[in-house]
């Protein structure tokens, strides 16, 4: 028997919880539910889910807290589900190590496909940390004019001398922005890229995490060309805005 992922789906409507899973289970995936913060904790301990599909207004703890706990237990990828377009919601979601989200209403079919995404690159991952390494001993072994170093093989961060947390959905687009320094990304090439996305339904996705390495790893790491897309700076770089 093909393995089944497991994903965990932590939702307090329950008409909503059963429709995901109902779905989800469709598409070939094993499924488990959680209708509050702390049953959801208490099932990921126990079952050890690939992927957590997470809504952020739960009773007990909320879907942030639930997200940063599980995080610092056993990094584990999570899709935020939140049911306003707000912004600040979204940061602090990507501030405690989301590595997606999405507003409701939203499409089955498009959470799939988030699911799916999220899935091939965590296991693209863990193909690229058994790599060869370069005659440097890191894979992907960056440093740029900024003080910026990216070693590829251990998936870590330094900014000048210190080490910066990245969630891994921040590393992959910082790795991929750093693999063509001073080169204009488009958004969509990003999305197809890092989320494997073959549309560009989610831009404002690339925006927000885009906004999170900036409050992360200084304000002009990243260089925005209006209209177009981002290119990480080699050395200095002119104002930035979203």
């Amino acid at each position: 028997m093909s393995h089944k992922p497991r994903v965990l789906v932590v939702e307090d409507e329950r008409t909503i919880a059963q429709a995901i899973a109902a779905r989800l289970e469709a598409e070939g995936f094993a499924v488990d539910r959680a209708h509050d913060g702390l049953a959801a904790l208490e099932r990921a301990a126990a079952w050890n889910p690939e992927l957590v599909v997470l809504d952020v207004m739960l009773p007990g703890l909320n879907g942030h807290e639930v997200c940063r706990r599980l995080q610092a237990d056993r990094p584990v990828p999570v899709l935020m589900l939140t049911a306003r377009d707000d912004e600040i919601d979204l940061l602090v979601g990507l501030g405690v190590g989301a590595d997606d989200y999405m507003t409701k209403p939203f499409s089955m079919r498009e959470l799939v496909a988030r699911i799916r995404a999220l899935l091939r690159r965590v296991e693209r991952d863990r193909s690229a940390a058994t790599a060869a390494p370069n005659a440097n001993g890191n894979v992907n072994d960056n440093v740029n004019d900024n003080g910026l170093r990216i070693d590829g093989a251990s998936r870590r961060v330094w900014s000048e001398a210190d080490e910066v947390h990245l969630t891994p959905t921040e590393f992959d687009l910082l790795s991929c922005l750093a693999a063509k320094p001073g080169t204009v990304l488009s958004r969509e090439s990003l999305l197809a890229e890092v989320w494997g996305w073959a549309d560009a339904s989610g831009t404002r996705t690339v925006d927000s995490h885009v906004k999170s390495l900036r409050r992360k790893l200084g304000a002009d790491l990243v260089r925005t060309v209006r209209g177009v897309g981002y290119a990480l700076e080699i050395g200095s770089a002119p104002e930035q805005g979203l």
